[in-house]
């Protein structure tokens, strides 16, 4: 490992190897100015670069940049040196949920409380245009509090990658855990799919068992085109219902995430929703390039503790991050400007802006501002990179796609512009 003396870049004391893949291990490590423990996964570059696979370790720290939510492992930095790759985690002590599922089925009480933060969770993936594609109780993991965290996001899809029928078309996932669909390979709808897997890890919470199992593979794929299971006489009734309307094989029937939230069994005894998380990009988020090339190896001959976002783009003029995140950057649907102003004069133009729009705002913890008519939702999230510097998003939420780019051109553009010091960087939508 690129490390001297188990210490990581300067930055991280590396402990005991926690687990391994193919491609990658996974380490207990330290952050040696803060004491905070974090699991740290190193990839091997020149082995995904042999098998292809650099495009999917890009996606894969795309999609966790853009979830911050209290019921996600949360990505906090990504470095590499020369021949390696390192993702910064959230340390997760408490173990993976099947391990607990493993000992037999879990009481109703606890179940409810995992499903409603598996619920929560994955209903802020798929706003943000995000779709797991293999959720499984081994991917669902505890913390100390016995909160649940969603993990491994290496076979999730962004709603970009849908094809002009709208659809997603690679089929992946655990055969037990997957849907009709999926298994069908004649393109899905990512959330529908999700939703799918939710409703068998419910069953197997509860039940204590799969809803489809056959050691014949092909067998096993007819019962859940079928939806062909059977309940235990044990299985709570009001969840019955539950599960029936979520593992419907036609997905355009299947109950909606929406609708869960109003089902009587998932109401009932139902606390208040976790805040959501908005937690700001570390320094090393921020940068990252458009390749683990040159940029990365700059990173690693630096002090991290002392770089960030502002003082990456002071370097080099021709260092754009949105090639990174995207290798398609024709849509105009999201914008990222680096604002050297303080947030109240960010505030106070959003609001300008707002009015002369005629749009209504919404602003949350001074950090989200959200402006919508009945027509239009944009999103506006910043980030403090460094004292009166900041990372401001703009995104395009619901409603006609070709207004909000009249609106981000001959607007929000102009309005922004006049009071930025440094050059946007454009990135293709998430929306």
């Amino acid at each position: 490992m690129d490390s001297k003396g188990g210490v990581l870049m300067h930055r991280y004391e590396l402990g005991k190897l926690l687990g391994h893949g193919n491609f990658a291990k996974v380490y207990r490590g330290r952050n040696l100015e803060t004491g905070m423990s974090v699991a740290i996964k190193v990839i091997d570059k020149k082995k995904i670069m042999k098998v292809g696979m650099m495009n999917h370790i890009k996606r894969e720290i795309s999609v966790m940049r853009l979830i911050k939510h209290p019921n996600v492992v949360q990505l906090h930095e990504v470095m590499a040196s020369k021949t390696k790759i390192y993702f910064v985690l959230e340390y997760v002590k408490g173990g993976e949920l099947f391990d607990k599922v493993a000992k037999g089925k879990l009481k109703e009480e606890a179940v409810k409380k995992y499903f409603k933060q598996l619920i929560s969770a994955i209903s802020f993936c798929h706003s943000r245009g995000v779709y797991h594609r293999d959720l499984k109780p081994e991917n669902l993991l505890l913390d100390d509090g016995g909160n649940l965290k969603v993990s491994d996001f290496g076979l999730s899809a962004l709603a970009e990658t849908k094809r002009q029928d709208g659809l997603l078309h690679t089929s992946c996932g655990t055969p037990a855990y997957v849907a009709p669909e999926v298994i069908d390979q004649q393109g899905y709808d990512g959330e529908k799919a999700d939703i799918w897997s939710c409703g068998v890890v419910l069953f197997v919470l509860l039940a204590g068992f799969l809803p489809f199992h056959d050691s014949n593979l092909m067998e096993m794929y007819r019962k859940i085109g079928r939806a062909e299971f059977k309940f235990p006489k044990s299985f709570p009734t009001e969840a019955k219902s539950l599960v029936a309307k979520i593992l419907d094989p036609n997905p355009i029937t299947r109950i909606s995430v929406a609708s869960i939230l109003k089902h009587s069994w998932f109401k009932t005894g139902l606390v208040s929703e976790p805040r959501k998380l908005e937690m700001e990009t570390t320094a090393t988020e921020q940068m990252v390039s458009s390749d683990f090339g040159n940029h990365f190896d700059l990173v690693e001959s630096m002090q991290a503790s002392s770089l960030n976002a502002f003082n990456i783009i002071s370097m080099s003029r021709g260092l754009n991050l949105s090639g990174f995140f995207n290798d398609n950057n024709e849509d105009d649907n999201e914008l990222r400007f680096m604002l050297k102003q303080p947030l109240t004069n960010i505030i106070i133009r959003l609001k300008e802006l707002a009015k002369s729009m005629n749009l209504k705002l919404k602003i949350t913890n001074g950090e989200m501002v959200k402006m919508e008519s009945s027509v239009l939702a944009i999103d506006f999230e910043i980030f403090e990179i460094m004292p009166n510097v900041h990372l401001i998003e703009v995104k395009h939420l619901g409603g006609d796609r070709l207004e909000f780019r009249e609106i981000l051109n001959k607007s929000i553009k102009p309005a922004l512009s006049d009071i930025e010091h440094m050059k946007s960087l454009r990135v293709a939508t998430t929306s």
